[in-house]
């Protein structure tokens, strides 16, 4: 099973928040929702940043213990190799769930034809 170790920020990139999910969509989708949980209103936790696809829970679990213990230096460092704008990665993650959703259906007209 895929599992996931993100670093999510605010719209100031103040703060950096390592994370570990088995979703990460659902993951992202409950910062949204509960953008008051960690921070206050000033440092919500709303922008996907940098992920990392693992295949074992152990091996995720192995690079998340590492990239917690990397210093703001570091984690900016992994974050600039993959995402030198700091752009909202869930956009387009969310972008290819709509994609792979409407493939299914097509596929599934097909197949029916």
């Amino acid at each position: 099973m895929k599992r996931y170790v993100f670093i999510v920020t605010d719209r100031n990139r103040i703060s950096l928040h390592v994370g570990m999910s088995s979703d990460l969509l659902k993951t992202v989708g409950f910062y949204r929702q509960m953008p008051n949980l960690f921070f206050d209103s000033a440092q919500q936790l709303t922008r996907l940043v940098y992920f990392e696809e693992l295949n074992s829970e152990h091996a995720a679990i192995e690079r998340f213990n590492v990239i917690s213990r990397y210093t703001r230096a570091q984690k900016e460092k992994i974050i600039r190799s993959v995402n030198p704008d700091w752009l909202d990665l869930s956009i387009g993650l969310d972008f290819e769930q709509i994609l792979s959703t409407r493939g299914m259906h097509v596929n599934a007209r097909i197949s029916a034809m």
